[in-house]
């Protein structure tokens, strides 16, 4: 099988030979391709306009390897902005691939209640950081009962290294990683071994490094809004149909081209869209309708909790599921006792806010967070169905956005440390697992860009600035080389003594997920499940079928032991699916210090 997407940016190959090569600059007076031909001249071909704003031009002796830019107004050579290839980043030539060149082999996905997602950076799962090195360890996340591995962005950047939210070429995988064939193996090799991959793409901003878009097609930046990181995309008004199509188009282009199991988009709380169609109910509404006799998986990163984007089955316009930042910051704020930035608003009740996530999903319902981290205002958010929510004990954001990126078990009790990874894995919500969580890596996963000259000053003064270290001299340099290489789990951790431990925790609970849990979940009643109170740190939480069966968890987040109540224990004989800090020969009801133990059987007590 060989997979091409067809759009209406970049290069198309022609059967007989030559390539078409069209670029939308509504700004420009005068576009030319500019062919790498190894002189310090390029070879130049005039291009013709439409009244649209795009340039086209048939060179017939192109061929795939083909270096080229565009050159501007007869001074500024840019890159395409949908180069499948950019071979020495951005601010390089693109190059001309003939993605028919790849053989696919038969894959038709995974169900989403089969995911189990493991998010990984590409540059520091491995030494090597390239997508050959990565995929000869997909088969150890294979054996811990992973399904699908969730790239951090790919999409080429300026620099060596990057947590990739700076792209700027979002059809061309970056430079450093390898090329769009050693992509696609990765890709390969991971269906081989029944593994997802999700890719995680950026569509409500542009990087500061290597865009030159301002220069020739300013309609794709909003005149009115702004985003967090920049310019914001214009999605709405007038002529931003094209721009709409660029981002669409890379969704599909990702999903065909690349044969990836899905996407999860980030900051969708960014992507403002005021226009007859919201532009995400249009990419999913066109996903939806591309996709066809696979699964194709859809996620959204969303702060303001729009709830209202999600379905439990797939339909066009809606979304699979969403990263459930509540049940993360509730069960932060328990553990740590922080109340500052991304948990301002968790720590009046956190129990009582983790109880809540544990059973309705989401805890507030959709509201902006104002500068700093606080919602503008707190609402209750309705039950929601388990299975559309994406829950975490760490990912990127809540790791690397500390000033010293400290991973969870850095910041809590020895006994306490492997608790949050098991919530996460043991609840009907979807799970996710972090770079290097499955064997408790300690290593932190800091902030870390590549960017040189004014930027990287600006980087580095911003990041004082956003911890207040005065002038930061202890904190991490954010653009060195030794910050991207101390934020590499090391694996050899996996075989010591705790990492095995460790370890086969997490492949137990897993196996008991896929075995008790995974095959209940069209079973669910959302808006059904209750959770109560034991004492100051404890809570017996139900999850309820359709068949009067109930998924029950004792747990103990505090340090000292509970004594439990006959009304919050599951039903006498009901089989154990997966316990933690509880030891053989335990009197019933009685919960350790940091323990869980979670059982199914018949509805008992009220």
């Amino acid at each position: 099988m060989r997979c091409s997407h067809e759009m209406p940016f970049g290069t198309l190959l022609h059967p007989g030979g030559g390539v078409t090569f069209r670029l939308w600059a509504p700004a420009a007076r005068l576009a030319e391709l500019a062919i790498e031909t190894g002189h310090p001249a390029p070879e130049l071909h005039p291009a013709e306009a439409d009244a649209q704003g795009w340039w086209e031009c048939t060179v017939p002796h192109a061929t795939a390897g083909t270096l080229y830019r565009w050159r501007i107004d007869g001074r500024l050579l840019v890159p395409d902005p949908a180069s499948r290839q950019n071979p020495g980043g951005p601010h390089g030539p693109s190059c001309v691939v003939d993605p028919r060149q790849f053989e696919w082999e038969p894959w038709s996905g995974r169900p989403w209640a089969e995911a189990v997602l493991y998010e990984l950076h590409l540059g520091a799962f491995t030494p090597e950081g390239t997508f050959a090195a990565a995929a000869a360890r997909l088969p150890q996340l294979r054996d811990a009962g992973i399904t699908a591995v969730e790239l951090m962005p790919v999409a080429d950047v300026a620099g060596r290294f990057n947590w990739g939210y700076d792209g700027v070429l979002p059809y061309a995988p970056h430079h450093a990683y390898g090329t769009p064939d050693d992509f696609k193996r990765f890709v390969q090799q991971a269906h081989r071994l029944g593994l997802m991959v999700f890719l995680d793409v950026v569509y409500n901003h542009f990087g500061p490094d290597g865009n030159f878009l301002h220069a020739y097609a300013p309609e794709f930046f909003s005149r009115s809004r702004t985003s967090p990181w920049g310019p914001a995309i214009a999605f709405d008004g007038p002529g931003s149909g094209p721009v709409r199509e660029f981002f669409v188009h890379n969704a599909l282009y990702w999903l065909e081209e690349y044969r990836l199991d899905g996407l999860r988009l980030d900051a969708a709380h960014a992507i403002r869209d005021e226009g007859r169609e919201h532009i995400l109910h249009e990419l999913s509404r066109r996903v939806r309708t591309a996709m066809h006799g696979r699964h194709v998986h859809l996620v959204l990163e969303n702060e303001d909790n729009a709830w209202r984007h999600l379905a439990p089955t797939p339909q066009p316009g809606a979304f699979d599921a969403q990263w459930n930042d509540d049940f993360h910051h509730a069960l932060h704020v328990v553990l740590t006792g922080e109340t500052q930035r991304y948990y301002h608003d968790y720590g009046a009740d956190p129990m009582g806010l983790l109880a809540r996530a544990l059973t309705h999903g989401m805890v507030f319902e959709g509201s902006p967070r104002r500068e700093g981290g606080a919602r503008e205002q707190v609402r209750p958010a309705p039950a929601q169905p388990l299975t559309t929510l994406v829950n975490f004990a760490h990912n990127h954001d809540q790791v690397g956005n500390r000033a010293r990126s400290e991973r969870l078990g850095q910041l809590v009790p020895p006994r306490a440390a492997l608790l949050p990874t098991l919530l996460a894995l043991l609840t009907p919500a979807i799970p996710m697992l972090f770079i290097g969580e499955e064997w408790g890596a300690p290593e932190p996963f800091l902030y870390f860009a590549d960017w040189q000259g004014e930027l990287r000053q600006a980087v580095r003064a911003g990041r004082r600035h956003e911890f207040g270290h005065g002038d930061g001299r202890d904190l991490p340099d954010p653009c060195s080389a030794r910050t991207f290489a101390a934020s590499r789990p090391d694996p050899a951790r996996a075989a010591a003594g705790p990492g095995q431990a460790w370890l086969a925790e997490v492949r137990a609970a897993l196996a008991a997920r896929r075995h008790w849990i995974t095959p209940r979940h069209a079973r669910l009643l959302t808006g059904r499940h209750a959770a109560q109170r034991v004492g100051e740190r404890g809570l017996a939480v139900r999850w309820r079928y359709d068949d009067g069966q109930v998924l029950f968890l004792e747990l103990n987040l505090g340090d000292a032991p509970l004594r439990a109540a006959p009304q919050h224990l599951p039903a006498v004989g009901a089989p154990a699916v997966f316990r933690h800090g509880h030891p053989d020969g335990l009197p019933r009801g009685e919960w350790p210090p940091f323990s869980a133990r979670w059982s199914l059987g018949p509805e008992a007590g009220p």
